[in-house]
């Protein structure tokens, strides 16, 4: 694996690392909670939570395109970034005062709207601040720092879980409601930090109004495309692996040391598959962690107890690790600079889009609809393990690496 060299990065990188850990500390007590929040306390059933997390990530992704081209065309990043995580920020007290899902949906709805203004234009700051043959390492390192502050967020939540209803198998009003307290401290931390120490890059203005078109974008960027859109339709939320956990016998606690082996796995790998993109090509990386996880998806199918899903779970943060980073780079090896605002806005944009028709057929799968009652906690992983081959099929046809 290539050896990291940290110390060339620029000051960027490290500030939105920097950022990106705080918000994640702050997200991650709450965001694979909220499930949990929604099965155990408010009584609600898995079609349901799948359509919320649905609904929240597609009404971000206009968002996000618009945002990332709108960047384009002021040659600025900076500042819509900083709107974004503030408005993220502004919402999260309020999962305090939940007492229906309808107030779960407006917060996440209000939080993944301030992602989609952040999102592209973050990532073309970030891949505007590093040299090309730093950029793998540059975006997985930012990975490793984004997903350490998830690793201390869901830490500090298991902490609260333990303190106040260890052994319980099923989370409590009171419990949540004391995370969602804590978890304002490191929001407002990480808005300040970008604020204050972010530099903007200097970018022409690209002059052309925020658009949906594809034209004049490499082909390469548009066959990958299609194949992340296929790959997404498969990769629904988390929240159904968190809930196939419990299903199979794990209490609250043990779901957050399930979490917490994911992101450890997730943030000790990111930074070198990131740098080792740098060396034997982004394409090769991305079709391996695909593969990956049509493995792990059949695994959670088949997996009998808590104990394999926690294993499972563990070995879907070397996925993450070799892909999320990795994809951002490849983006930004394909299209020019002054397009990569929209380039991630679109990228961003259409794996939002299917996130909600993912979500939605996952909870289908899982639980049905109406009279027809489904066909078990298995289906959603059959079908995610069947989009990755086909999403890798697809990929492979995209001969020309880098």
């Amino acid at each position: 694996m290539q050896k990291l060299s940290l110390r060339g990065l620029p000051r960027n990188v490290w500030v939105l690392t920097a950022t990106s850990f705080l918000t994640d500390v702050s997200s991650e007590m709450l965001t694979n909670l909220i499930p949990l929040f929604l099965a155990n306390v408010l009584g609600v059933g898995t079609a349901v939570i799948g359509l919320i997390d649905g609904i929240a990530e597609t009404t971000a992704s206009l968002m996000k395109l618009y945002a990332g081209a709108l960047s384009d065309k002021l040659g600025s990043r900076k500042w819509l970034t900083v709107a974004g995580y503030g408005l993220s920020t502004l919402a999260k007290p309020f999962l305090f005062f939940a007492n229906a899902w309808g107030w779960v949906l407006g917060v996440r709805f209000a939080d993944r709207i301030g992602k989609g203004i952040r999102t592209a234009p973050r990532d073309a700051l970030l891949a505007g601040s590093v040299a090309e043959n730093q950029r793998g390492l540059a975006f997985g390192w930012h990975r490793a720092g984004d997903t350490a502050g998830a690793f201390t967020g869901l830490a500090i939540a298991a902490l609260v879980i333990y303190l106040s209803q260890s052994g319980t198998a099923q989370l409590t009003r009171a419990t949540f409601q004391t995370i969602v307290l804590v978890s304002i401290i490191p929001a407002v931390l990480a808005v300040l930090v970008l604020a204050l120490f972010a530099r903007e890059v200097v970018q022409k203005p690209n002059t052309s109004a925020p658009t949906l078109r594809l034209a004049g974008m490499d082909n390469r960027f548009k066959l990958f495309l299609l194949a992340a859109v296929l790959f997404t339709l498969g990769n629904s939320s988390d929240a159904f692996i968190i809930l196939r956990g419990q299903e199979r016998g794990l209490n609250v606690l043990q779901v957050m040391g399930m979490l917490l082996t994911f992101n450890a796995v997730y943030t000790v790998l990111s930074g070198p598959l990131g740098a080792l993109s740098d060396k034997i090509g982004r394409r090769k990386l991305i079709l391996g962690g695909w593969l990956a996880y049509g493995l792990v998806y059949l695994g959670l199918a088949a997996s009998q107890t808590g104990a394999q899903v926690w294993v499972l779970f563990g070995l879907y943060g070397a996925y993450y690790a070799a892909t999320e980073g990795t994809a951002k780079a490849y983006v930004a090896d394909l299209v020019p600079a002054e397009r990569r605002g929209t380039a991630y806005g679109l990228y961003n944009a259409a794996i939002a889009l299917t996130a909600f028709p993912a979500s939605l057929i996952a909870g289908i799968l899982w639980q049905g609809i109406g009279s027809w009652s489904g066909f078990g906690p298995s289906a959603p992983f059959v079908f995610g393990a069947g989009m990755a081959l086909g999403a890798s099929a697809i990929f492979y046809q995209v001969k020309s690496d880098k």
